[in-house]
């Protein structure tokens, strides 16, 4: 009875009009790096992504979170991935699974990190591994791509923890049939899934929004036509696990890592126009993005 309540509550509430991002607030949540730092307190990241013929999904988003501050990073992918990964990110640490198509399993020991990023071209056959660090992992999680169209299939799996969702529109479309919610509205879907699962969703769009578990939502004013290409949304996921790495909130690091991301793809932009811009090219442009802040921060 109590659960018909609650949903029925939750059903009936409207979204509040979303409020808008800007420099300000970023400059407020974006910490001044220790000039005593080494690798060991920028935080151990963890990502968990690529399958075969999809390692461009992981290595995209390996470089990203490294260029977010991450200290580390440690890359869980199928052995197939091995040559691929360690020329394009060498500075990422290989844990390789035992499957050859598609990840079977997860790492036993999480102590060393501090994050997980789970999603990027992971496939939807690695359902095992996905229900394996949903049941193990307390870290802060970013949950993207596959991930999520997995949990839109095996909606139990999700549990009411601060975990960050980064779907697009068909993505949280699939969720909302997944969940039962009424998919003819994204917005509220996604603020309902927020306040229910007590997570926080960030739904990508043309100005990407943020809904957050308080029932606030936060809208990104920043962003362009031409981050609409394969491998953004890798990216973002990236930046997001980094930035959780580093200590950052889940709120913190949701609303800087979607400011960062789109702040990078306007100079990328700029610089490429939107036809000619690749995935690859916003994190060429993070520094811009994150000097864009430190201006702020008088820094």
């Amino acid at each position: 009875m109590l659960r018909f309540i609650e949903k029925h509550y939750l059903c009936s509430m409207i979204c509040p009009e979303p409020v808008n991002l800007d420099l300000n607030r970023m400059a407020k949540i974006l910490r001044i790096r220790p000039e005593d730092a080494h690798k060991g307190t920028m935080g151990h990241a963890l990502l968990v992504a690529g399958s075969y013929g999809m390692a461009g999904c992981a290595s995209l988003a390996a470089e990203a979170c490294l260029r977010s501050g991450a200290g580390k990073l440690t890359l869980h992918t199928i052995r197939k991935n091995r040559v691929i990964m360690q020329m394009s990110v060498p500075e990422a640490i290989l844990r390789l699974d035992s499957g050859k198509e598609y990840l079977l399993a997860s790492i036993q020991d999480l102590s060393p990190y501090q994050s997980v990023g789970i999603g990027p071209g992971m496939g939807t056959k690695a359902l095992n591994c996905l229900s394996s660090y949903l049941e193990k992992s307390e870290l802060p999680m970013v949950l993207d791509a596959d991930a999520l169209n997995m949990l839109a299939q095996n909606p139990a799996l999700l549990r009411k923890r601060n975990y960050i969702l980064t779907p697009h529109g068909g993505e949280m479309q699939r969720l909302a049939t997944g969940f039962g919610l009424d998919s003819q509205d994204m917005h509220q879907c996604a603020f309902q899934m927020a306040v229910e699962k007590h997570c926080i969703v960030v739904l990508k769009g043309h100005h990407t929004e943020i809904f957050l578990p308080d029932t606030s939502i936060l809208r990104c004013p920043k962003g362009n036509a031409g981050m609409a290409t394969a491998g953004s949304g890798d990216v973002l996921t990236g930046i997001i696990t980094g930035l959780l790495a580093q200590g950052y909130t889940p709120d913190e690091a949701a609303v800087l890592g979607v400011w960062l991301h789109a702040v990078a793809g306007d100079y990328a932009a700029d610089k490429m126009g939107q036809e000619c811009m690749l995935a690859r090219d916003i994190i060429s442009f993070l520094p811009q993005a994150f000097k864009e802040i430190m201006k702020i921060k008088n820094i």
